[in-house]
């Protein structure tokens, strides 16, 4: 079984259970005109983002210092940090660990300029983080070797994909999977899930890429992914692949959206600097570069999804309570329980 620490995820979602309410003020900022550099801690890959920070700093002028690491340890920094990071602003891969920060009273409420650019179900309830990119939940499959597609996650316990399929359960968008599970359909019914995995003879993998990858090899016919995963692997390969990326029913929760996501941190003195580049990610013609280049999904209404997949209004996605995916320790717990860690 493949194991890996867990140490830090634990950490934050144990610091952050001593949160108060939302940060609305922060120290005194200095005036965007007078800034020349902020600190950024990124979740997200630097082969991901660095092109996007590198135009923001021709544009700008203002210079990023940029720690890039998982995002589950940068939060579990922050919060070791607290009032004394260095940060200005938090990028992370996912909803869960800007909740865990957020919860800690460690980031300002944001403006209601950069807040109303997204659907409210992109967003923190307490407007403490705004979503940057969508990343669906997805099965990805051999068409070829795959002729019963399943029209739910819970397909995944029966025996017809008995031994046929992978997962990456020390991976954090699986257990973010799990977490919104629990939130959804309750303990008793996510343990349940989850027993009924094991007992499939699944292929256990460390990371989404390696599934598809298996895939494509024949190792497997299907596997619980993210959407972007086939056209990375293809990208890398140089080459198509005998892999796509297959949704479930309208409505099932195995399509949920979780989105990689920005704050500002309350300890920053350049909050305005800091707001200008959440703008510059959120700006039209930046998020369909993001979707031409990295695949992801613009969260902005009336951005057309990746080429070959639905948009994202079309994919049938669940109502998703992002802020409840900083809820890790439970998922971590059980899925040690079940033998998935």
């Amino acid at each position: 079984m493949l194991k890996r620490s867990i140490i830090p995820v634990l950490a934050f979602a144990l610091l952050a259970s001593a949160g108060c309410s939302p940060n609305t003020g922060g120290n005194t900022e200095d005036s965007l005109e007078n800034v020349s550099e902020l600190t950024i801690y990124s979740g997200r890959s630097e082969a991901f983002i660095a092109p996007f920070f590198a135009e923001f700093e021709a544009e700008s002028g203002i210079k990023l210092n940029i720690r890039y690491g998982d995002s589950a340890e940068l939060a579990a920094q922050i919060l070791e940090e607290g009032s004394n990071s260095p940060a200005d602003l938090f990028l992370s891969q996912d909803a869960g660990a800007l909740g865990a920060v957020a919860e800690a009273n460690l980031l300002i409420e944001l403006p209601g300029d950069l807040t109303s650019t997204l659907p409210a179900r992109f967003l923190s309830p307490t407007d403490q983080w705004v979503g940057i990119t969508g990343r669906a939940r997805v099965f990805a499959y051999n068409p070829e070797q795959v002729s019963q597609l399943p029209k739910s996650f819970q397909d995944f316990t029966r025996s017809e994909y008995k031994g046929r399929f992978g997962i990456a359960p020390t991976n954090s968008s699986f257990q973010a999977f799990i977490t919104a599970l629990r939130d959804n359909i309750g303990e008793v019914k996510a343990e349940r899930w989850l027993r009924g995995i094991v007992a499939n003879s699944p292929r256990y993998y460390e990371k989404n890429s390696m599934i598809v990858e298996a895939i494509d090899k024949g190792d497997i016919d299907l596997g619980l992914t993210n959407h972007y995963y086939i056209f990375e692997v293809a990208k890398a390969l140089g080459r198509d692949i005998s892999v796509k990326d297959g949704f479930f029913a309208q409505g099932d929760l195995g399509n949920m959206i979780n989105v990689s996501g920005a704050g500002v941190l309350a300890s920053s003195k350049k909050a305005s600097a800091a707001n200008s580049l959440i703008s510059f990610l959120l700006r039209r013609d930046t998020q369909e570069k993001f979707v031409a280049n990295t695949k992801e999904y613009s969260l902005l209404e009336g951005v057309a999804g990746p080429e070959g997949l639905p948009d994202l209004e079309q994919i049938g996605a669940p109502t998703v309570d992002l802020d409840a995916l900083k809820d890790l320790k439970w998922t971590q717990d059980l899925l040690i329980k079940v033998g998935l860690l």
